[in-house]
């Protein structure tokens, strides 16, 4: 048997056996794309993994999975391992503007017969997405205080929705996107943490959903964050994902996606919309 291959600092690496079971895994699993020049990323992502389930390598690590150790319970780690996002407060600002300026203002006039709004903010990691726009509804919006407002945001990662459902944050991540008078307004003091007021936190329902799998029956979304995270699919996914997202939203509905992403030859039942700065789709009329 060949010796595991490691880095200058003596780390077990990855061989390309596993890499490729890796890369099939994502891909059956959660319809992520993989590519080569990922394999650093995923060594560094795992590595940590394995030394925290007491893997002494990589290798053993994923044979444990392949064996179907842990019930699961271990290639669901590895899979979250693999997904969890950088994030931001209002991060890229343009389509929290178009929101609070456009969409927010529209949906209200023409909801003002049954004073209902859903939002869902999928792929939501550790939350700055959701309670950015929780900030936006109650600094901006206080008409909407008697409303039935139903606020899903959800992810893969359970990892990363207990960390959204606790609302705590660093110094350095309150840093990043957050204006200082909501921080002084909407957050308060938890030890080297700063934890956003229980009001706001009770506001969203997370939940666990993988986009790629079945999704739970929630009422049609007046709003839907769907951000940076369709650059991670293959295009048949893409074109899956897109195409319920159709389905399910309202016929006036707002979808916003990345920077990088669009519904262009993929989706033809939503189309772009200007506003302002910002870029969103909405369902074709039928």
């Amino acid at each position: 048997m060949s010796p595991t291959p490691r880095d200058a600092q003596g780390r077990p690496l990855m061989t390309q056996n596993d890499f490729n079971y890796l890369q099939q895994l994502l891909l059956e699993r959660a319809g992520l794309l993989l590519g080569e020049e990922k394999k650093y990323l995923a060594e560094s992502k795992l590595s940590s993994l394995a030394g925290d389930e007491g893997y002494g390598s990589l290798e053993d690590l994923l044979g444990a999975v392949q064996l179907g150790e842990g019930a699961g319970e271990l290639e669901r780690k590895v899979i979250e391992a693999m997904t969890n996002a950088e994030t931001s407060f209002f991060r890229d600002l343009h389509p929290f503007e178009a929101l609070r300026r456009h969409v927010l203002p529209d949906l209200i006039e023409r909801r003002a017969a049954e004073r209902t709004l859903t939002i869902w903010s999928a792929a939501c990691a550790s939350g700055q997405e959701p309670y950015s726009i929780v900030m936006i509804l109650q600094q901006h919006f206080p008409q909407l205080a008697g409303w039935r407002i139903q606020f899903i945001a959800s992810d893969i990662s359970e990892a990363m929705l207990s960390r959204a459902r606790a609302g705590a944050y660093s110094q350095i991540e309150v840093n990043r996107g957050l204006p200082a008078p909501l921080l002084v307004k909407c957050f308060q003091r938890l030890d080297a943490e700063w934890q956003i007021h229980e009001t706001l936190r009770r506001v969203v329902d997370f939940r666990r959903i993988n986009l790629t799998g079945p999704w739970p029956h929630m009422p049609a979304p007046d709003i839907i964050f769907m951000r940076n995270v369709l650059i991670y699919f293959d295009v048949p996914t893409k074109k899956a994902v897109l195409a319920r997202v159709r389905r399910h939203m309202r016929p006036d509905g707002t979808l916003f996606l990345g920077g990088g992403e669009t519904t262009l030859k993929l989706e033809e039942g939503l189309v772009p919309v200007q506003l302002g700065k910002a870029i969103c789709y909405r369902p074709v009329a039928r």
